[in-house]
């Protein structure tokens, strides 16, 4: 894709103070980085919150296509906007 016919995607409206405390946003250090064998989708991310750990499945293996050592030790961010019942 050429930059002229890049087209940006248009800024989402505002949202109130309230919605953003309502967010729980955290950054945390991928440990190690799985295929999930049978999908063409999914990795198991191993990541440290620093409090805890947590294993993610991510459907990222197809826009992931740097081999699975080099995600190692890098930062990501997780946005959760509810929980589990």
């Amino acid at each position: 894709m050429d930059q002229d016919s890049f087209k940006p995607a248009p800024v989402k409206a505002e949202i109130s103070f309230a919605d953003v405390d309502r967010i729980d946003v955290r950054v945390g250090t991928i440990l190690s980085v799985e295929d999930i064998g049978g999908s063409d989708k999914l990795l198991k991310l191993t990541v440290d919150f620093g409090d805890h750990r947590r294993s993610i499945l991510a459907g990222m293996k197809k826009s992931a296509s740097i081999p699975a050592r080099s995600k190692a030790n890098k930062r990501c961010s997780w946005l959760t906007s509810s929980r589990r019942k």
